[in-house]
């Protein structure tokens, strides 16, 4: 595939919806009730190999929070032998027999991406909940231990946003480097009735996969983001956001 400039070589699978935790701002309107709405195994390494084949660099499993679902340690097994390969979570679950099965899949090619709202629990719990940042603190702990590169990603919000330069030390406390530390804000999608209105219009597309279909950006599946609402061939959704950042089409949903 010849690639459009400006197109990032990224594909992001939603392994699933529900999540141990209830943020108060979660884009995916995830929570311990919510639908698990799962991707599947066979379907994410079919969208593996496709993605293999047509030039993608790095894929990335975010939900909901992906260790609930049994399948995400074969996901993250054979998508890292193929091509970099992370995946998004609160950590809060990794101990035990979870980090033990992800310890058994680690390469060089998987990462973990942590969301860490605060150097404190004061700036973390006020919107992921209670004791959050406890179990968040211990599972990047002990992935650092067992020799996973760790990234984190940040949500500023009006608690935390006075406090950053705190959560920054805190992070280096850890061993970890400022170029692996994101700060985004609210996007006013899902969960939250504030912040930043994010869309297809002001966002560069990074091409997106759940259950129902081919999405703009992972900040939302809603519908006014989905580019198809058929999976496969994942070429034909590439194609259609190749035209739309070349001006060759209107920005609509591919049936």
């Amino acid at each position: 595939m010849n690639w459009t400039e400006g197109l990032p070589r990224k594909l992001w699978l939603y392994t699933n919806y529900d999540c141990n935790l209830r943020c108060a701002y979660c884009v995916a309107r995830s929570s311990p009730h919510a639908p698990r709405r799962a991707l599947g195994l066979d379907t994410a390494q079919k969208l593996v190999d496709e993605a293999v084949a047509l030039g993608f660099e790095q894929v990335f499993f975010t939900g909901g929070e992906p260790f609930l679902i049994d399948d995400i340690y074969a996901m993250l097994a054979y998508a890292s032998a193929r091509v970099e390969t992370t995946v998004l979570t609160n950590a809060t679950l990794l101990s035990g027999t979870r980090l033990n099965k992800l310890t058994e899949i680690a390469n060089d090619h998987l990462s973990v991406y942590v969301s860490l709202d605060g150097g404190s629990a004061e700036h973390h719990d006020a919107y992921r909940g209670k004791g959050s940042w406890d179990k968040t603190v211990a599972g990047i702990r002990a992935l650092l231990d067992r020799g996973f590169p760790v990234h984190l990603g940040t949500t500023e919000h009006p608690t935390n946003s006075a406090h950053l330069e705190e959560l920054c030390a805190f992070h280096r406390t850890l061993g970890i480097r400022e170029e692996h530390h994101i700060i985004r804000p609210v996007a006013k999608r899902g969960s939250s009735a504030d912040g930043i209105v994010m869309n297809k219009c002001n966002l560069v597309p990074e091409i997106t996969v759940n259950v129902d279909g081919v999405f703009w950006h992972p900040i939302s599946t809603d519908l006014d983001m989905q580019v198809s609402d058929q999976i496969f061939p994942l070429a034909a959704a590439v194609e259609q956001v190749q035209e739309q950042l070349n001006g060759d089409g209107s920005r609509k949903t591919m049936k």
